[in-house]
């Protein structure tokens, strides 16, 4: 579901998996709408498919989701990708990412939660500024020599260390996402995720008392039926 924000025991409260359930049909659905039904063909359905199962999202809902999304249903609703930016508390830029049947209902939503919690979305919120959109690509590499150079190798324009074992992130132009990926695959790399991100311009700093503050709008917004990926300048 993407490298944006996402609080540690999402995964774990089983109470929520109907929901995430939900999220990553949604996503599939996108996926395939947009590239079609075969995951080899169509990286972000197979990266999708796989970031299903790896919660053990049902077999027959994802299934279903790419029927959907190939027009295969006969079911009259739209989902669509929608963008709102904002800011949280002490300033931090968030951008949320929403897959929704119902512009005026996550807008309204969304907007919302941002009040509730001591922020505020829209004109007095702008926060894309604060942001470059940029192609990531995650991968694992049993050996990793020369992470630096297979970056220069790939046409990616930075590379960092993940916080897990043999995990990179690679960030290039977002035109060159695909052939990032697929030559970080020749060269050996289980890449694990490929989007299009928003990466911050600069780090916001705060003390554990503000981040407590900005969390609970980002656990919030990250509750809401319709988020999918929530970036932020933390």
């Amino acid at each position: 579901m993407g490298k944006g924000w996402k609080k540690a025991s999402m995964l774990e409260a089983s109470q929520k998996k109907g929901k995430i359930f939900t999220k990553l049909a949604r996503e599939i659905y996108i996926a395939t709408k947009l590239g079609g039904p075969d995951p080899e063909g169509n990286p972000r359905l197979k990266l999708a498919i796989r970031s299903a199962m790896d919660v053990s999202c049902p077999k027959t809902t994802i299934e279903r989701a790419i029927k959907k999304g190939s027009g295969q249903l006969d079911d009259d609703t739209i989902i669509e990708e929608v963008l709102y930016e904002g800011l949280g508390p002490h300033n931090v830029g968030i951008m949320v990412e929403c897959l929704t049947d119902n512009r005026n209902r996550s807008v309204s939503e969304i907007r919302a939660i941002f009040k509730k919690n001591g922020g505020q979305m829209g004109d007095q919120g702008s926060a894309a500024w604060q942001f470059d959109r940029v192609a990531l690509i995650e991968g694992t590499k049993v050996e990793v020599s020369d992470p630096e150079e297979d970056a220069i190798e790939v046409g990616a324009n930075e590379v960092e260390k993940s916080d897990e074992e043999n995990q990179y992130s690679f960030y290039g132009n977002p035109e060159d996402l695909d052939q990032i990926r697929s030559q970080l695959l020749e060269r050996g790399w289980d890449v694990t995720t490929a989007e299009l991100y928003y990466k911050p311009k600069n780090v916001t700093e705060l003390n554990e008392e503000q981040l407590k503050e900005v969390e609970t709008l980002l656990e919030a917004l990250d509750d809401n039926d319709d988020s999918n990926r929530i970036y932020t300048t933390l």
